[in-house]
């Protein structure tokens, strides 16, 4: 098999990101929403709550924590690219 046969590329070959990785700000917030409807769905105990409720908490939990690190993310990352884009007029301006 000759090279140009053979297809070349730079990747890495890694799988998918978690399913949350690309919920941006609003997906974040409405996993957040979801999060506390489920605990107050949970502590009301309405059709469906699992029997031990702490499993029913601790499901809520997890979609809360999940949605405040992205959000947190997303709010950390549009900073500093606001800083990062007012250091480079910074420079370009001369101050």
């Amino acid at each position: 098999m000759a090279d140009k046969d053979v297809e070349r590329s730079d990747e890495r070959g890694y799988g998918p990101g978690p399913w949350w990785g690309d919920l941006g700000t609003w997906g974040a917030v409405g996993l957040i929403v979801f999060g506390v409807l489920v605990a107050a769905w949970v502590f009301f105990r309405l059709p469906g709550t699992p029997d031990e409720s702490a499993s029913g908490y601790y499901g809520a939990a997890k979609a809360i924590a999940i949605g405040l690190v992205v959000v947190g993310s997303t709010l950390l990352g549009r900073r500093r690219s606001r800083t990062a884009a007012g250091d480079e007029t910074k420079e370009r301006d001369g101050v």
